[in-house]
């Protein structure tokens, strides 16, 4: 129990740190494989041990804390994390839980017992819009999940982002979706860059976020940044959904910008103008959604299949040992340092 304790300990320190480096420094340390991978033995040991499990633990998170440089805004529906599938037997066992929580008896391999509805996952920022009466009245980031920051000068640069819905919209209706910046628009982006002999961006993700949170909505307004639309949170007098695919066509009949790509594939997700990390897989079904619920951070009703990370052949320079705060000791490998997934990595954890 201890070395699981001080294990325990040492990861969420780790993974405190790579937040604050990605959420307020804008400058992670690691690429997203890494992350998940400490993510999810920390999410495996609490599992094991669930007298260890805190409230403060990043497993009972929906996001990280932002530059405090921006006002607060208490989102009035939570905006939670999704939980990861890293291969297609984690998948599996997902749509398995699913069927037990909603009493299915069909045996293993038949049809699932609702519809599933499966998005492309995108590598950007997470944002609410909320719109009164068809009129774009706060933007914010998702924070912690439950307190995000007021961007919305900001966001009114964004092209893909109507000032003012379509007719028929209702009083209320928050929209949550991805802003992102495209691929062609980051190369230009650096193009401009190195023009003027400043240092390039490392990647479209980053660029994104850091774009975004500019105190100067003039700068934003440079970066080309865009928008896709992909969920709702609080709507007030709209119209009854009963499905998610559903709620998407009426998101678009508004204006807004969703999506159309409904299926993806591994091999072809660098012919896209954007990066995507992964193919988002939801219970169709609004009203099984609703039976499912939520835990402390993420919807039992959604997962995110995470696609395999870019690989990358580096030359291995030395094994070290690093000795956490409970004494343990964890070997750790420096690296000829290589760039991969968006990130220069020198060194990585031997611990699995």
């Amino acid at each position: 129990m201890n070395g699981a304790a001080a294990r325990i300990d040492e990861l969420r320190a780790l993974i405190d740190h790579h937040d604050h480096r990605y959420h307020v420094d804008d400058a992670p340390e690691i690429p997203d494989a890494d992350y998940d991978a400490l993510l999810s033995e920390l999410r495996a040991l609490e599992v094991e041990h669930p007298d260890l499990v805190t409230p403060d633990s990043p497993t009972q998170r929906a996001g990280a804390p932002g530059r405090n440089t921006f006002a607060e805004v208490e989102h009035r529906v939570p905006m939670r994390s999704l939980d990861n599938a890293f291969d297609v037997d984690e998948l599996r066992a997902w749509t398995e839980r699913v069927r037990r929580r909603l009493g299915a008896d069909a045996p293993s391999g038949e049809a699932p017992p609702t519809r599933w509805a499966c998005e492309l996952k995108f590598d950007g920022l997470a944002v609410s819009l909320r719109y009164e009466d068809g009129v774009l009245v706060q933007a914010a980031t998702r924070g912690n999940g439950r307190v995000g920051e007021d961007v919305t000068a900001n966001v009114r640069t964004i092209g893909d982002v109507p000032d003012r819905l379509a007719d028929g919209a209702p009083p209320v209706v928050e929209v949550r979706g991805e802003v992102y910046m495209g691929l062609t628009a980051f190369a230009e982006l650096n193009a401009a860059q190195e023009a003027a002999g400043e240092k390039a961006y490392v990647n479209p993700r980053n660029t994104a976020a850091g774009s975004l949170r500019q105190k100067d909505a003039a700068v934003t307004a440079t970066r080309d940044l865009s928008f896709w639309a992909y969920q709702l949170g609080e709507v007030v007098g709209g119209p009854e959904q009963g499905s998610h695919l559903g709620t998407l066509e009426w998101l678009d009949a508004l204006g807004l910008p969703v999506d159309a790509h409904r299926v993806a594939f591994e091999a072809t997700r660098h012919d896209l103008d954007y990066e995507i990390d992964g193919v988002v897989v939801k219970v169709d079904d609004l009203a099984l959604q609703e039976e499912l619920g939520f835990t402390a951070r993420a919807p039992r009703w959604a997962i995110a299949y995470k696609l395999p990370p870019e690989e990358r052949t580096t030359r291995l320079l030395d094994i070290e040992v690093s000795i956490g705060p409970g004494g343990q000791a964890t070997p750790f490998a420096r690296l000829e340092p290589v760039f991969v997934g968006g990130s220069t990595v020198a060194a990585a954890t031997l611990h699995n």
